[in-house]
């Protein structure tokens, strides 16, 4: 079908747009009918309840209407994606294992070289399954259970049958009971109390598979007074048809417990982003997002943070940039639902060559949270007067007895700050380079010093690329 062509500018993205042959070993048919998700269940081999689970979704997905705010999803058509791609081999404990193509595919990506040098366990998704998955035994004796969510399903039922999208239910929104109908892969995190890993776990999910779909989930448990950080890395190359991205992360932070949640997504021009993010903190708990948005024809995700236990806290820094075609709606969610809890979101957005960079944020604080306090702080950068930035706050305060505060602030480079830095022998093209990572650093600070690097570079990318 016509309507299903994608035309896509792009800057060259080098290794994350080299595509692999499409090898599998298995994968459905277009589209998304009961015959199709049973099947999924089926090659799964999941116990009756998941399949129940995924059917219920389906049913839901199909009574819910799409949004009808934030960007169009008019191009999207459920005909045309594939829902499932099991690629042409099984998890492996050994790089070396891996096959040949897959392999240098992440290779070229560094997970290979971060998990010896600064990662406690890595997991590797390639389309609709996880490839590799590796966590080091001193984390395994002190009972810290990191394993793909497949192998969860069967060999820890109870626990994910407890918490398996309770926190994000599929009646949420559509893509939400889109996801519980075709999920597919994604990572299980399971942190006993007291337990503090030291090194940040990461997984990395790359689609490779033209016109599918990819549905991570990812579940995290942090038991009271344990500390995580915990990295997700996302990319895919740039085809000429749709690719759908609709993952879903739920984060549970017991009492006095600590999760970092770091993300780079960098995703192709041609990929709807449709991810789904939320945390629930218990009491003095702690949730801190870092979250890099790049890439994508359209994406809308707003990570959630629910405060549910007394002096529990939740920080949010967030970086988007877009380039021509690119429509980013981002921005974070933060509901303060006991005393004396407090939030901090920062976000920063650059837009060129009219892209569009939205935020949008709610803050919500209900009647019986008193003495809580809340912080957003919203910068727009526009490198040309073409782009659009747009801030759409919305703050929902039931308690008087609270410290809220919101600034937002949209400009563009300035002439003067260009001008200075090429009397200084720094071409033009540099020089707003420089500026802009300046603008992005209080991120990139905030992040490991291997992904700041690599955010740096897709911000080179960005400045860099030859749009048409």
């Amino acid at each position: 079908m016509e309507k299903n062509k994608t035309v896509v500018a792009d800057i060259d993205r080098g290794m994350y747009d080299i595509k692999n042959e499409d090898r599998y070993s298995y994968k459905v048919s277009q589209g998304l009918t009961p015959e199709i998700v049973t099947k999924i269940s089926q090659e799964k081999n999941e116990p009756e309840w998941m399949l129940d689970f995924r059917l219920h979704s389906l049913k839901v997905y199909e009574d819910v209407p799409l949004p009808d705010w934030g960007p169009s999803l008019e191009e999207l058509d459920m005909n045309n994606i594939v829902t499932y791609v099991r690629p042409h081999t099984v998890m492996k404990g050994n790089w070396q294992e891996v096959p040949a193509d897959i392999k240098n595919t992440f290779e070229r990506l560094g997970i290979p070289q971060a998990e010896q040098e600064s990662l406690a366990g890595v997991g590797a998704q390639y389309d609709s399954e996880v490839v590799y998955h590796s966590v080091k035994e001193s984390l395994r004796k002190q009972g810290v259970i990191y394993t793909d969510m497949e192998t969860a399903v069967k060999e820890y039922e109870p626990m994910v049958k407890e918490y398996f999208m309770k926190l994000v239910p599929p009646q949420d929104h559509k893509f939400v009971a889109l996801h519980g109908a075709v999920w597919s892969g994604g990572s299980f995190v399971y942190v006993p109390e007291g337990v503090t890993v030291d090194i940040p776990l990461q997984s990395y999910f790359r689609l490779n598979s033209p016109g599918a779909g990819q549905f991570e989930h990812t579940l995290i448990i942090v038991e009271k007074n344990a500390k995580l950080h915990f990295i997700e890395g996302c990319s895919a190359p740039k085809y000429n048809v749709t690719n759908l991205h609709a993952g879903c992360v739920e984060l549970y932070v017991k009492e006095g417990a600590t999760l970092r949640y770091s993300t780079i997504e960098n995703w192709s021009r041609n990929m709807l982003n449709l991810n789904t993010k939320r945390a629930l903190v218990e009491k003095n708990g702690a949730i801190e997002w870092v979250s890099g948005s790049f890439g994508s024809k359209i994406s809308m995700l707003y990570p959630m943070s629910i405060l549910k236990g007394e002096g529990a806290r939740a920080d949010f820094n967030g970086i988007t940039f877009a380039g021509q075609g690119q429509h980013l709606d981002t921005g974070a969610k933060v509901v303060h639902a006991a005393p004396y809890t407090s939030s901090n979101i920062s976000t920063r957005s650059i837009s060129k060559n009219g892209g569009i960079a939205v935020y949008r944020g709610a803050v919500k604080v209900t009647a019986n949270a008193h003495h809580s306090k809340a912080s957003v702080n919203c910068e727009s950068l526009m490198l040309d007067d073409s782009s659009r930035s747009d801030t759409l706050p919305s703050m929902d305060i039931l308690n008087d007895e609270v410290d809220i505060g919101h600034e937002a602030r949209i400009g563009r480079i300035s002439d003067e700050a260009v001008f200075y830095l090429m009397s200084r022998g720094i071409s033009e093209q540099e020089a707003k380079a420089m500026i802009v990572r300046g603008f992005a650093e209080p991120i990139a600070k905030e992040l490991p010093l291997e992904y700041a690097v690599e955010m740096n570079n897709l911000i080179n990318l960005e400045l860099e690329g030859t749009i048409g």
